[in-house]
């Protein structure tokens, strides 16, 4: 693959529609290709047009019932990028849209299969923190296409706290933090629960947490939401706590920070979760029971502070490449090419975030800052 290049700034501001169009048209060419990576997935299911239409105005609805607000800046990123309203709710609810398609089409399993999911998540408090500051970071493991289709959106409300979030082209969110200093990752998690129910598109779970003002509403988002599917939401705050939510579609359970640091993968480690529920992860991302326990021993080695560049280190981890916490460009189980596609890095106190693209092959972080005075304790 061509040597990467730094994740391109998109910055918006005003109503929801208003900054819709300023995203799709300063990101026009990354939506196109984040459209047909998905389009092609709808396309290869054998969903003909109507199905395909009907699938996507399940999705719409259930967006509007969650939030108004996030449809009608949808509405505005199909303007500005000159691409069906359709085509946008499909990047958004990807995950959902995908799984569905495949029941739609009596194609089993639900989950897409097609490549295998992963993200290494980890934070560490500021007690342990060589700075004093809380560091939280990721590695994204996708579709490593998505190196060419993902942007860093930086949104300036009329209603809330500024926002800065990683997230493929078209999308409201992903990872990042917000002028509050609380930040978010998120990992795939897998159980027998899952698609039996039509939930919040979980990347709009993550927008809603990077609107909120305080943690203990951030929390309430990511707990008590109704999902499709389960996902790994972990929670920071700059005021110096964390806590990781292990989420099933109906239930969600609580994970603390061990001697100061978090760290998770893709399989469910709550004892409570483990009692109630399958774990159905491990078929497709069998790394990660190995993964988190490699970057928490790196993190460990480090001594009693840790900094940024320690956690970069334990993130960079080749420990039995390529199924590795860093993970190269390699073929998934079904052919497709699978990478850890960013590592991400977060500073909530300093509202800073450091991308770098397709670490493995990339050593380089991008930098981008929050422009507003982080309010912490709102």
């Amino acid at each position: 693959m061509n040597a990467p290049k730094p994740f391109p700034l998109i910055e918006i501001s005003g109503p929801p529609r208003v900054r819709g169009r300023q995203y799709g048209e300063q990101a026009a060419s990354r939506i196109g290709q984040s459209v047909a990576v998905y389009g092609d997935q709808l396309s290869s299911l054998g969903l003909d047009d109507a199905k395909r239409t009907a699938l996507l105005g399940e999705f719409e609805v259930q967006i509007a019932r969650f939030d108004a607000d996030y449809l009608e800046e949808m509405r505005g990123i199909a303007e500005g990028a000159s691409v069906s309203l359709a085509d946008i709710v499909m990047i958004n609810a990807r995950t959902e849209v995908v799984s569905r398609a495949r029941m739609i089409a009596r194609q089993e399993p639900l989950h897409d299969d097609s490549i295998e999911d992963g993200c290494t998540g980890a934070v560490i408090l500021p007690e342990r923190s060589a700075s004093g500051r809380l560091i939280h970071g990721q590695n994204w493991d996708w579709r490593a296409e998505c190196v060419e289709t993902s942007v860093v959106l930086r949104v300036q409300r009329e209603e809330g706290p500024e926002l800065l979030t990683f997230v493929e082209a078209g999308g409201l969110a992903r990872s990042g933090l917000n002028g509050a200093g609380l930040a978010i990752t998120a990992n795939f998690l897998r159980c027998e629960r899952d698609y039996r129910q039509i939930g919040v598109p979980l990347s709009l779970i993550r927008r809603k947490v990077l609107e909120q003002s305080h943690m203990a509403l951030a929390m309430k988002v990511v707990a008590t939401t109704p999902k499709s599917c389960s996902n790994n939401m972990m929670l920071s705050s700059a005021e110096g706590f964390a806590i990781d939510f292990e989420c099933a579609p109906d239930e969600s359970f609580a994970l603390y920070p061990s001697d100061d640091i978090i760290v998770h993968a893709n399989h469910w480690m709550s004892d409570v979760a483990l009692a109630k529920l399958q774990e159905r992860g491990i078929e497709t991302s069998p790394d990660s029971l190995y993964r988190a326990w490699r970057v928490r021993r790196r993190l460990e080695a480090s001594g009693k502070r840790v900094g940024v560049d320690d956690l970069k280190a334990a993130f960079f981890d080749d420990f039995a490449s390529p199924y590795s916490v860093c993970r190269p460009p390699r073929p998934g189980f079904q052919g497709d090419l699978s990478a850890t596609v960013a590592m991400v890095m977060m500073e909530p106190a300093l509202g800073r975030l450091e991308v770098a693209p397709l670490p493995a092959l990339n050593q380089e972080f991008g930098q981008y800052h929050l422009q507003e005075k982080i309010a912490v304790g709102v």
